[in-house]
């Protein structure tokens, strides 16, 4: 996957001038807060370096994750056309982008960012850009009372990780309250953020939400740890991108995990792929939660006719 066409020359601009060495040292300490989860002066991005870095190196793997998701949905309700959106926790406005790609009738967003700097260059970003109009806010979404009418589409992309586990479940009442139609939850693809979604979905379903995706049924997750349910998406590397990360590959799989529920129920998918297929010869077998709750490996071979034939096609992600 790679960023929309505007949205990398708009990177390109805002990278253009700074030296590979200082975009390279920015990138890896900022890679190593994120890690070892020590932000600055409360902030992972501190400075214009930082997010700069973050620019290169972060947004385009958290647009792929965005993206992903939202394809996901747009393939399970290909009815939801959002006019309104709301995204907490911001950034640089990455939700946005994949947002306006995933439905073009997208008509206004408010964007809540707590970072100054970050909401800065999202700004910046948008300039001379066909986006919907957009209403940035800088605000922390947490200790203060966000005014907003609900929004069709309410997305918290790589936020709820940031947020003090005693905090989220107050913070997810909001954004419920917010959601006119569907919430969006994106974390990282570790055992930990898929902690995290599964307590959201949790929640959520008390509230009477209805789960869209990935998830076929409504009921317990039936993986046990140390498996865990993530996704991954391959994120297409530029030239600088590579460069700041010292990679040679031209590109990365990002790996996330998301819930998106709604408050009508959409059209159910028998089973999700929730691993990479394995391909052998004329065999494939493919990971799979199903509507029933259960999850377990499935094996086709070629005698199985059409379905083998479908089940070759299917990726990470895909339902069947």
């Amino acid at each position: 996957m790679e960023l929309p066409l505007p949205l990398r020359r708009a990177v390109d601009r805002a990278l253009n001038g700074m030296a590979l060495s200082e975009l390279t040292a920015a990138a890896a300490q900022l890679s190593q807060r994120y890690r070892q989860e020590r932000p600055q002066q409360n902030f992972y991005v501190a400075s214009d370096s930082d997010a700069l870095a973050y620019l290169a190196v972060r947004l385009p793997a958290t647009y792929a994750a965005a993206r992903a998701s939202f394809a996901a949905i747009a393939d399970m309700r290909p009815d939801f056309a959002p006019r309104t959106m709301l995204d907490v926790g911001a950034g640089p406005g990455t939700a946005l982008w994949a947002a306006a790609e995933a439905w073009p009738d997208l008509a206004g967003a408010l964007l809540v960012e707590a970072n100054p700097t970050l909401a800065r260059w999202g700004e910046r970003l948008a300039i001379e850009a066909a986006l919907p109009p957009v209403t940035w806010r800088v605000a922390d979404f947490v200790a203060q009372n966000i005014e907003a009418a609900p929004r069709d589409l309410v997305t918290l992309i790589y936020t709820l990780n940031e947020l003090a586990t005693e905090v989220r479940h107050a913070a997810l009442e909001r954004l419920w309250a917010l959601s006119a139609d569907t919430l969006v939850i994106v974390e990282p693809g570790t055992p930990a953020g898929w902690q995290r979604i599964l307590a959201a979905r949790r929640q959520l379903i008390e509230s009477g939400a209805y789960v869209i995706a990935p998830c076929p049924h409504a009921g317990p997750c039936p993986l046990q740890p140390p498996d865990w349910c993530h996704f991954a998406q391959r994120v297409a590397r530029s030239r600088l991108h590579r460069r700041a990360k010292a990679a040679e590959m031209s590109w990365e799989d990002e790996k996330f995990t998301y819930i998106a529920v709604a408050r009508r129920p959409a059209s159910s998918a028998a089973a999700r792929v929730i691993a990479r297929p394995r391909k052998a010869g004329g065999h494939i077998a493919l990971k799979l939660c199903r509507s029933d709750g259960s999850a377990s490996e499935q094996a086709f071979s070629r005698r199985d006719g059409a379905l083998f034939k479908r089940a070759w096609r299917k990726n990470w992600g895909s339902t069947l």
